[in-house]
C-alpha cells in the first residue's frame, strides 16, 4: 500500500519490518469488514413478492452485488423478482445483476445524488403488501442520498456541506444537521415504504458506537434528535444557512420521525459489521506476528493531531516498559480546518504522530480510512491515510519540508506525497472507519 525505501543497515531493515507489518494488519482490518465475507449469513429468504434492494455508501456496490448472486444463485430470483437501485460514491461501483448502479459525490453531494435518490424514493413507494424491501446501508450513504427538504437547492446542500466538513463537528453532530434538511434522512425512507410486506436494513458501522440513527443519516429508524438540536449545532458550529435552511429547520412540521411512530412497525435493522471487528482482525494478525494487542478504543473521536500527541505518548510509555506492543485505535477523527492544503483525519494524524515521536527509534506506525479515501477531493484516487517510522522527519526535512508548518496548514497529503508514504488502497468497497496501528518494538 505505501512505498518504502531499499534498506542499507540493520536499523533500516527493522523499520521496513514494522512497515511491512503495518501493511499487513491494516489489510487484515479492511478484509474483514468486505461485504464478501459479512453480508451473506444476514440475508434474509426472498418474499413472495418482489425484492425491492436500496443501498447506498461506500459499501453499496459490494453489498448490492454480493445480495443480487445470493439471491439468484441460492434463490433461483431473476429479473421479475429482483429490482432496485445502488448508488455509492465515485469509483465504488460493482456490477449487480438487477440492480441499477449510479455513482455520485461524496462528501459533497452532486446532481446524480439527487437523481438516483429521486428514484430510490419512488421505489421505496411503490412496494407494495406482497414486496420486501431490503435496504444495504454503509458508511457514505449520507452524501450519496442526497434529497433536500422544502425550497433548499442542491448549491445550498452543497454550500452547508462544507461548510460543516471545515468545522470539524462529528459525525453525530453532522447527520443531525443533515436529517433536518432532507426528504429520505432521519427515518424518511421508512415512511416512504411503509406500506411495503416489510423493510430489512442491513448495515455496515462506521460511526462511533454503531448507532443506528447515525450510519448513513439513519434513513430508516427513528430519529431522536430535533430540530432545536440542529439548530444549536449550526449556532455553535457557526454554520452559514441559507433562508430555505432556516425555514426548514424553524417549521415543526418538518420535524423527523420519532420512537414509537407505528410507521417503523414493520421495520428491522441489523448491523453486520463494526469498526471493531476491523480492529479486532488488526489484534489477530498482530498477535501472530509477535506483538502484543493493546486496544485504545473503536470509538475515538476529537481533534486529530491532540489524538496523536496522546497516542504518541502511550507509545513512548511502552517502549519504555521494553514491551513489544501494537497499540491499535478506531473510530472517527476530526480536523478543523485552518490552513489551505489538502489531507484528511489520517493524514494529519500521522503527520502530527511522526511529529511527537520526533524521530523515536522502534515506533512505526499507519492511520489510514478503512473506506480507502481520507478526505480529500473526494476522487477515488485520494490516499486513505500516511505511513510514519523513525524516518519520517529526517527525509521529510532532506526534501525540504517544514514538517511542523505543513501541519498548520493542514497539508498532509503534500507531506506523505512528497517521502513516499502516502498508503494508498484504492476504494475497498466497505467502510468501518479509521484503523490506527502503532507498533512498539
Amino acid at each position: 500500500m505505501s512505498q518504502s525505501a531499499t534498506p542499507s543497515s540493520a536499523a533500516e531493515t527493522d523499520v521496513e519490518a514494522q512497515r511491512a507489518h503495518l501493511d499487513a494488519f491494516l489489510t487484515a482490518a479492511i478484509r474483514a469488514a468486505h461485504p464478501d465475507l459479512c453480508l451473506p449469513a444476514h440475508l434474509p429468504p426472498p418474499s413472495p413478492g418482489r425484492l425491492i434492494i436500496l443501498a447506498a455508501g461506500k459499501a453499496a456496490g459490494s453489498m448490492s452485488a454480493v445480495a443480487s448472486r445470493f439471491y439468484r444463485q441460492e434463490h433461483g430470483l431473476g429479473d421479475d423478482r429482483i429490482v432496485g437501485l445502488a448508488v455509492a460514491r465515485h469509483g465504488y461501483g460493482q456490477e449487480a445483476p438487477g440492480i441499477r448502479m449510479i455513482e455520485a459525490g461524496h462528501p459533497v453531494p452532486d446532481q446524480a445524488g439527487i437523481d438516483a435518490t429521486e428514484e430510490v424514493l419512488r421505489l421505496a413507494e411503490a412496494a407494495g403488501p406482497e414486496d420486501e424491501v431490503l435496504v444495504l446501508l454503509s458508511g457514505g450513504g449520507s452524501a450519496n442520498w442526497i434529497a433536500p427538504a422544502g425550497d433548499l437547492t442542491l448549491a445550498e446542500k452543497q454550500g452547508i456541506t462544507r461548510a460543516i466538513l471545515r468545522s470539524g463537528a462529528p459525525i453525530g453532530e453532522f447527520n443531525t444537521v443533515r436529517k433536518h434538511i432532507s426528504r429520505i434522512k432521519g427515518g424518511r425512507l421508512a415512511r416512504a415504504a411503509r406500506n411495503a410486506r416489510s423493510v430489512l436494513t442491513l448495515a455496515i458501522s462506521d460511526v462511533p458506537f454503531d448507532d443506528p440513527a447515525v450510519i448513513a443519516s439513519g434513513p430508516t429508524v427513528p430519529d431522536p434528535s430535533t430540530l432545536a438540536d440542529a439548530r444549536e449545532i449550526c449556532q455553535r458550529r457557526n454554520i452559514p444557512l441559507p433562508e430555505a435552511a432556516q425555514r426548514l429547520l424553524n417549521d415543526p412540521n418538518n420535524e423527523s420521525p420519532k420512537p414509537g411512530d407505528p410507521l417503523f412497525a414493520n421495520s428491522s435493522y441489523r448491523i453486520i459489521a463494526r469498526p471493531q471487528d476491523a480492529l479486532d482482525a488488526a489484534a489477530a494478525a498482530a498477535k501472530a506476528a509477535g506483538y502484543e494487542p493493546v486496544m485504545l478504543g473503536s470509538d475515538l473521536e476529537g481533534e486529530a493531531r491532540e489524538v496523536a500527541t496522546a497516542h504518541a505518548a502511550e507509545a513512548k510509555r511502552y517502549q519504555t516498559e521494553g514491551r513489544r506492543v501494537a497499540l491499535i485505535s478506531g473510530g472517527e477523527l476530526t480536523v478543523t480546518i485552518r490552513g489551505e492544503g489538502h489531507g484528511g483525519p489520517n493524514q494529519e494524524y500521522a503527520l502530527a504522530l511522526a511529529l511527537a515521536l520526533d524521530g523515536t527509534p522502534g515506533i512505526s506506525g499507519i492511520s489510514a480510512d478503512t473506506d480507502g479515501t481520507d478526505g480529500g477531493r473526494g476522487l477515488a484516487t485520494d490516499p486513505a491515510g500516511g505511513l510514519i517510522d523513525p524516518t519520517t522527519l529526517a527525509r521529510a526535512r532532506a526534501a525540504g519540508l517544514d514538517p511542523a508548518a505543513m501541519l498548520e496548514q493542514n497539508d498532509s497529503t503534500a507531506f506523505f506525497a512528497a517521502i513516499g508514504d502516502l498508503v494508498n488502497p484504492g476504494p475497498t468497497c466497505t467502510n468501518v472507519n479509521d484503523c490506527r496501528i502503532i507498533l512498539v518494538g
